[in-house]
This record gives C-alpha cells, sequence and structure tokens, in this order.
C-alpha cells in the first residue's frame, strides 16, 4: 500500500527559486512562519535576498539563499546540492522563477524566445529531474511549478511568454504521472495578485475588472494554495486557478 504522502509544512524543506521578492518572498515567508526551512536562490545582487533570508530566520525558520541563473546547469547543480548539505533532503520544490516579455509575433527574436523557453519551461523541467530522484528514495516528494493564465488564454504580444507556459502545464501533467506514486506535481496558475511597481490607477481598474470577483488578489492567496497542496496528499497533476475568475471573463 502507498504511504500517505501529504506532509506537515512544520519542519518541511522547501527550495523556491526566484524568492528574494514580490510573490517568491512572500510564499517564503509564510512557510517559514509555519515551521518551514527556506532555501531560495535569488539571481542579481540588487534584489533584497538578505532581507528575505534574516526574516526566515526571525520566523525561527533557518535558511539558505544563494545566486543562481536557473538556466544554467552548473547553477542549478550547485543550488540543489548546496541545499541538500544544509538540510539533508528536499521535500517540496517550488518553481518560481519567471521571465515575461512582451513583443509582437513579428519581432520574437531568437534571443527572446529562447529567454522565456529557458527560465519558464526549461529550466524548472531540469530543476524537477534534479530532485526528483532524491524525492522517489525517500518515498515522497512535491514539486509545484508556477504557471500562469496565459498557457490558457490568448494574449496578443505574449506568443514566446504564453508557449512557454503552456509548455511547464504540459510538462507539470507529464511528470506527475510519470514520478507518481511517490512525487506528486502541481502547477498554480495565479491572476493578479500583484500589481507591477510602476502601475498606475488606470492598471489598477483594468485589472480589477478583468477579475469575475472584482478585485486584486495578493501573494497570500498563493501562499494559501501552496500550504494546502504541501499537506493534501491526493492532489497530483492539476493546475489550480488562484485568479479571482479572470479566466472566466
Amino acid at each position: 500500500m502507498v504511504q500517505n504522502l501529504g506532509m506537515e509544512i512544520e519542519g518541511a524543506v522547501v527550495l523556491i527559486t526566484g524568492a528574494a521578492q514580490r510573490v517568491g518572498r512572500a510564499v517564503a515567508l509564510d512557510l517559514a512562519a509555519r515551521g518551514a526551512h527556506i532555501a531560495f536562490s535569488y539571481y542579481a545582487e540588487h534584489e533584497p535576498w538578505r532581507d528575505t533570508a534574516a526574516a526566515i530566520e526571525c520566523a525561527g525558520a533557518r535558511s539558505l539563499a544563494m545566486a543562481a541563473d536557473v538556466t544554467k546547469a552548473s547553477d542549478r547543480r550547485a543550488l540543489v546540492q548546496a541545499t541538500l548539505q544544509r538540510f539533508g533532503h528536499i521535500d517540496v520544490l517550488i518553481n518560481n522563477a519567471s521571465i515575461w516579455l512582451k513583443q509582437p509575433a513579428l519581432e520574437i527574436d531568437e534571443g527572446a524566445w529562447d529567454a522565456e523557453m529557458n527560465l519558464n519551461a526549461k529550466a524548472p523541467f531540469m530543476m524537477a529531474q534534479a530532485v526528483a530522484p532524491h524525492m522517489i528514495q525517500r518515498g515522497q516528494g512535491l514539486i509545484i511549478n508556477i504557471t500562469d493564465l496565459s498557457a490558457f488564454q490568448t494574449w496578443p504580444g505574449y506568443a514566446h511568454h504564453s508557449a512557454s507556459k503552456a509548455a511547464l502545464v504540459a510538462l507539470t501533467r507529464v511528470l506527475a504521472l510519470e514520478w507518481a506514486p511517490h512525487v506528486r506535481v502541481n502547477a498554480i496558475a495565479p491572476g493578479t495578485v500583484l500589481l507591477p511597481d510602476d502601475a498606475d490607477e488606470a492598471k489598477r481598474q483594468w485589472a480589477i475588472e478583468k477579475s469575475a470577483l472584482k478585485r486584486i488578489g495578493s501573494p497570500d492567496d498563493v501562499a494559501r494554495t501552496i500550504r494546502y497542496l504541501i499537506e493534501e496528499d491526493f492532489a497530483t497533476g492539476a493546475v489550480y486557478f488562484v485568479d479571482g475568475g479572470r479566466s472566466l471573463v
């Protein structure tokens, strides 16, 4: 009989890519406040990674912050190895690091296409491939991929981004089946849970009108969904929309 694959958040080791700021940071701090130990990558030195690491430690959890370009094999290997060395194992991988470029389809060059696909699809697959053997050996593990609504809706100007996120959804489903029953793999598709730093009031109102619930969400909405997926043992291969009904409008 296969064991229950749900986990306790307290004491779990969670590896998050791109968690120095914004939604990734909110998720890291939410889990740390509930007793999870957090390893996370950041991309650039100017990101507030020290503040994030300090906040994790202040919550009573252990942390590991590491500069890593997860599109590079050497950085991925170093990130996973450092996490295993620090904590001994990895319970949860959250593929959060992402890039978001806007260009008309006729103007997308090979470099822009590769940038989207490498970070949004290839890197999550390779990260999952790196941690899955450890999870399978231990008999349980969870991988959560952060996709977005562009994988399901038609957004002119975002052909390369949409393709990369749709690929991530496909990978979620394939890996969930291939690595079952020991590793669960799910995806979350957030709507507007955090506006860009330079968003004006017109952008805010646009986002509100696009939502069936007529409001903007919060990174906490994503964090709560992640908590659910950690503890729920019968969910795999699914995409969870956290979008206020934007995908319906």
